[in-house]
């Protein structure tokens, strides 16, 4: 597979204080490792640290729950990739922009994957809090998400 890679350099704003800037590498170094890499085990020794509430209701806290989530995710479709199209910083809040697809062919396709937008927390240097909203592009991934969008595997809110 052809890792997409976050270049955190590009897509950085002049706004972004030092502490915004450290967040924001924290959470880039999270996701390449997490989503594109695929290098959970990676994950799991450098952010499984503590805390990480998960407020998608599809995934249970924790930084195993979403490596075990993802994990599965990768299994069904190996070519799953996330790309990074903005990321926003205010103060202990990271959110990314992001293009994600399952088949390589559809990478760099606007009418095909999800549009997803993901807010991190970061607290001393940690990663402790999750929230997502995901939207299918096309009508099959639109009508999957209806039918099969599972139960909660937190008792977490949504916001």
């Amino acid at each position: 597979m052809d890792r997409l890679q976050v270049n955190i350099d590009l897509l950085k704003k002049d706004s972004w204080n030092e502490q915004e800037f450290k967040n924001a590498q924290l959470v880039t170094d999270f996701v390449q490792h997490l989503m594109n890499n695929h290098d959970f085990d990676y994950v799991l020794k450098e952010f499984d640290k503590g805390s990480y509430i998960q407020h998608n209701r599809s995934m249970p806290n924790g930084v195993g729950g979403v490596v075990a989530y993802i994990r599965n995710l990768v299994k069904r479709f190996p070519d799953y990739t996330y790309d990074v199209k903005h990321i926003y910083v205010d103060g202990a809040y990271v959110i990314f922009h992001s293009h994600a697809t399952v088949n390589k062919k559809h990478r760099g396709n606007p009418q095909k994957g999800f549009n997803i937008k993901d807010t991190w927390k970061v607290e001393d240097g940690k990663i402790t809090e999750h929230w997502d909203a995901i939207q299918p592009v096309e009508g099959f991934w639109r009508l999957y998400a209806w039918l099969f969008g599972g139960g909660s595997k937190n008792s977490n809110t949504l916001f």
